[in-house]
């Protein structure tokens, strides 16, 4: 690519938001006010450059793959579909958080082999960096051959231990948000017999392509599995250590949770459920992430934390798409109008810290030498912010500006 200049826009910094302009040359910010020396220029007045979004947990895809329940979408043009809307919101780098669970349909194993065939096969068509996110039900043991061909491929996943099993059979009496340890022995179950269970498993039976006696049946056969999980747990953990994989784990509401997942290589605690989680995440020096919809809204649909609350607090470093791509760009609108901090101080929740637990030291700072993955935003004072340009690599995977 010949080198190019963006020029005339208010750029986000580590340190500040300055106007300065930006070389890219070979898919990498190579200077800052720098001569253009015949380089093309790129008008940015008015607007703000900043580094793109990197998205450490997204599942909107599975939108595109199942449009409404038990309808599938052909999987590659779901793909591509997602793709483009990554790029139209900023995102550059994106975690898919694929699940991998004992259900058959949209969560299944088969599934997920299916999008790692499919992203690797679309690889050359994609704009932006599509990886993925293993998202691994603790009670599927026959996702382990996946998790280890997927740890061999080109792009390094993540993988994030999940326990909906367990939180499926919580009894109704305890909150989800104070449930005990996963693994303790008097984890409060409830009556997997009873009509209420049953009528509570009917969206995830639909999900499913089961009726609800067949999930239900399905999902007390898998809740026998229980006591081999914690040393099939340790298998995963070691399979990620070794491969170098960052490792999550998913709504902790424990102090023993965290210290537990804490203890076997994931330093990233995924949504913690309460305070005294998100608490010994950071007296652990653990990365703690919040969903970016719950920012964007003002708090959690779950009766969870407070994003805004939380960073506050000093105790979210991290703010995911979770199930809504626009909600990435939304929270910092929304963030910068209640005077959570400055647009320096906000980005990096989305840029640089999520690039930094993941081990990409390459992108999420305006920075010599950094990758070229940048978003060009129309963003009046007050207004939502609106995408003009996405830059991944230097290259244009985004564009609504006049030709």
């Amino acid at each position: 690519m010949d080198p190019y200049v963006i020029e005339g826009a208010r750029v986000v910094l580590p340190l500040g938001v300055e106007q300065v302009s930006v070389r890219v040359e070979g898919g990498k910010i190579s200077g800052l006010d720098a001569p253009r020396d015949g380089a093309r220029v790129i008008d940015g007045r008015g607007k703000i450059l900043a580094p793109a979004v990197v998205d450490i947990h997204g599942d909107a895809f599975e939108r595109q793959l199942m449009p409404r329940p038990g309808v599938d979408f052909p999987l590659h043009a779901a793909l591509l579909e997602t793709d483009r809307q990554l790029a139209a919101n900023g995102i550059a780098t994106a975690y898919h958080a694929l699940t991998l669970s004992w259900e058959p349909g949209l969560r299944s194993v088969a599934m997920g082999n299916a999008v790692l065939d499919g992203l690797l096969a679309l690889a050359p068509r994609l704009t932006v960096e599509n990886r993925l996110q293993l998202r691994w039900e603790t009670f599927c043991f026959e996702a382990l051959p996946l998790i280890e061909r997927a740890l061999a491929g080109p792009l390094l996943p993540s993988i994030a231990f999940n326990d909906h099993t367990s939180m499926a059979v919580l009894h109704p009496a305890t909150a989800l948000q104070d449930r005990p340890f996963d693994h303790d022995p008097t984890f409060p179950v409830v009556d997997m017999a009873s009509a209420g269970f049953a009528a509570k498993m009917a969206d995830r039976a639909k999900r499913s392509g089961l009726s609800q006696s067949d999930y239900v049946a399905l999902i007390q056969s898998i809740w026998q599995r229980r006591a081999q999980v914690p040393a099939v747990m340790d298998k995963v953990a070691a399979m990620g250590r070794t491969a170098g994989a960052p490792m999550l784990s998913h709504d902790d509401s424990q102090a023993q949770t965290r210290r537990f997942y804490h203890g076997i290589g994931a330093k990233i605690s995924e949504f913690p459920m309460n305070l005294q989680a998100a608490q010994t995440a950071r007296d652990l020096g653990d990365w703690i992430i919040f969903g970016a919809p719950n920012a964007a809204r003002g708090g959690s649909h779950l009766g969870s934390p407070s994003a805004g609350d939380m960073i506050a607090r000093g105790l979210c470093d991290i703010l995911a798409s979770d199930y809504f791509y626009p909600a990435m760009l939304s929270a910092m609108a929304r963030l910068l109008a209640q005077g959570r901090g400055t647009l320096a101080q906000l980005w990096p929740l989305i840029a640089a810290n999520p690039a930094r637990a993941l081990g990409l030291h390459d992108r999420g700072q305006v920075a010599l030498g950094q990758r070229a993955d940048l978003v060009l935003l129309d963003w009046p004072d007050g207004e939502a912010p609106a995408t003009r340009l996405t830059l991944v690599a230097g290259r244009a995977a985004y564009q609504a500006l006049p030709l």
